[in-house]
């Protein structure tokens, strides 16, 4: 199967004090151990390492530590999938004609990347900011781990 993780997915299953850990980790984990395709954003990378290098302490990463959490648990495993220029202009056009406002374009991103890579599950832990974004046919791909 081939899923796409959202970023708070990945966090959580690298943070082993995270309340959603064990969930999060058991899906990361199928793809490390090539039960299931992953696919990530590029955005999602960036994103990821902003989250973890500014964490309460003792749960913050060094940038090193990120950049290691990342390229071990993330890159390696992962196809990431990004928009060409035109893809975000087009996508940006479609969130204004949709009325969507401040952060929640970057929900949008991440599901237009998923659809691009066309994958069979989509997994995050804000499911409800997802589905009023997601268009019918990727809606249905939407889950908790």
């Amino acid at each position: 199967m081939k899923v796409f993780l959202d970023t708070n997915v990945l966090v959580s299953a690298v943070i082993k004090q995270h309340v959603f850990h064990d969930r999060s980790f058991a899906v990361l984990d199928r793809v490390l151990d090539k039960t299931d395709d992953g696919v990530i954003s590029a955005h999602s990378l960036a994103e990821m390492y902003s989250v973890l290098t500014k964490l309460q302490v003792p749960y913050r990463h060094t940038p090193e530590q990120a950049l290691l959490s990342i390229e071990e648990n993330v890159s390696k495993h992962f196809k990431t999938v990004s928009l060409s220029g035109n893809e975000y202009a087009a996508l940006l056009r479609e969130a204004a004609g949709s009325g969507i406002q401040g952060g929640t374009i970057y929900d949008a991103l991440l599901l237009k990347c998923a659809a691009k890579a066309e994958v069979d599950r989509i997994y995050t832990w804000n499911l409800n900011h997802f589905q009023a974004v997601a268009s019918l046919d990727v809606a249905t791909k939407l889950s908790e781990p």
